[in-house]
Formats: structure tokens, C-alpha cells, sequence
């Protein structure tokens, strides 16, 4: 365990993997500076995510930095280029379907940007320590996922910052990298992180989660997994009124 004074910079999307992800550097014994981004994004419900998880995982902070929606268009999570439409999100896809390819979902150069901030405000806190979620699911289809990113990343930070120019070099933890799905809920529900406050879902609408793009059904089957509802579904049901529905 870490002394409290110890500090992390937490990427927190308020989505499962990062609520995840901010539990275990509070675990850790950080101090957690959680950081999420306005980029225009079409799930931008996530953000409110993000604020509920922060106070309920008890982050030291909490920031959410507003990005040019233009400098990540391009994807079906953003908007079109130079005035064209945005891909669609897909839908219904199988797992197989899933690990075809670079999916239209991905953002351009998300993780580098959002990396780039993170690294210059742990510099700023005196931090040493950069939490984000991605995992296998994700490095499976987004390249800036993959560990040798994360590496590369790393490896450049420690040459482009006056911390590691002076031996104090950041470190990148992604402790659910090679983990499935599963095993993150299995990690953050023995953390006590409570899943209905997240937001996955890359098609939301006014009443929730739309329960067939990729974020949701690799969502639902994982719960499903262990005889259980996603909670964020359970919750947006209750919402609206429905009745629910067991995986």
C-alpha cells in the first residue's frame, strides 16, 4: 500500500473498465486526480457517469477537460469530416464480428491525446502514476489499446518530461489489460464499485443504454456470465418504467 499523500492521475470515461480501473488505484493507495473529456463525444452521458463514480470512489479531484470536437472526428463515437455524415454505430454484431478489424468506433488518436493531458497534469501534481482501463477486448480491435502502445507511450514520456529526464520517469499502470470482461466485474465488485452508476453504451437514448452496440452486449454477456443483469440496463428499466428482464 501507498502512502495517501501518494498521487495518480485516473482516466475516467465513467464507463465500466475506468470505474474499475479508479478503484484499484484507490486500492493502491493513491490519492486519485480522475480526469475525463468533452470531445463532443455522442455518448455524452458518460460525463455524468464519470461525476457519480468520482464522488463515489471517493477521487481526491475531479476534472473534465473540454477537447475541439473537430480534432477527433472521424468516428461513429464523434462527428463527420469536413461536414459528412459520421459513421454508424454498429449493432448486434457477434463476438466474432468483433474482432474484425478497426472498428468504426474507434477515435482517432484518442488515447494519445488523452494520454498527453494526463501526463502533463501528474507532472504538475508531482504524480509518478497514470491509471487508464483499456483491456483485451479493447486492444483486439483499437490500436491504441495494445501494450506495446502503452510501452511506446511510456518510454516516450519518460524523454519528454523534466521528471524523467531527472530519473523520475511516469509510470503507466493498465492492471485489466489482460483481463476478460468478467474478470473486471469479478475485480471491481470485490472493490465495491457499483456498476450501476456507469455508462457504456455507444448509441444511448434520453432513457439509457440501447442494449445493441458492441459496449452494451459485451456488457450484458459478461454479467450474464455470472446469472446477472447489467445493472446500468436494470437501472435505466427502472427509469422508464419497464419491467425488467434477466439476461
Amino acid at each position: 500500500m501507498r502512502e495517501a499523500q501518494d498521487n495518480a492521475v485516473v482516466l475516467l470515461s465513467g464507463g465500466l473498465d475506468s470505474a474499475t480501473v479508479l478503484a484499484i488505484a484507490r486500492d493502491d493507495g493513491f490519492a486519485c486526480h480522475a480526469l475525463s473529456f468533452d470531445y463532443g463525444q455522442r455518448h455524452a452521458q458518460e460525463l455524468d457517469a464519470a461525476r457519480r463514480v468520482a464522488q463515489t470512489l471517493g477521487a481526491a479531484e475531479h476534472r473534465v477537460l473540454t477537447v475541439d470536437p473537430q480534432a477527433l472526428a472521424g468516428s461513429a463515437l464523434t462527428a463527420g469530416v469536413n461536414g459528412q455524415a459520421a459513421p454508424e454505430v454498429p449493432k448486434h454484431r457477434d463476438e466474432a464480428q468483433l474482432d474484425q478489424g478497426i472498428p468504426s468506433t474507434y477515435v482517432p488518436a484518442r488515447n494519445t491525446l488523452f494520454l498527453s493531458y494526463a501526463l502533463a497534469w501528474a507532472e504538475a501534481l508531482g504524480a509518478r502514476d497514470i491509471y487508464l482501463g483499456v483491456n483485451a477486448v479493447d486492444y483486439s480491435g483499437y490500436p491504441d489499446c495494445r501494450p506495446e502502445y502503452l510501452a511506446a507511450f511510456q518510454a516516450m514520456a519518460a524523454l519528454a518530461t523534466r521528471d524523467g529526464v531527472e530519473g523520475r520517469p511516469v509510470r503507466i499502470h493498465a492492471p485489466l489489460i489482460e483481463l476478460t470482461k468478467p474478470q473486471i466485474i469479478e475485480r471491481g465488485l470485490a472493490l465495491g464499485v457499483d456498476y450501476g452508476q456507469t455508462h457504456s453504451c455507444y448509441d444511448p437514448t434520453d432513457q439509457g443504454p440501447c442494449g445493441a452496440c458492441d459496449a452494451c452486449l459485451i456488457r450484458i454477456r459478461a454479467f450474464a456470465s455470472f446469472g446477472l443483469t447489467d445493472p446500468a440496463m436494470a437501472v435505466a428499466a427502472k427509469g422508464t418504467g419497464a419491467k425488467e428482464t434477466g439476461p
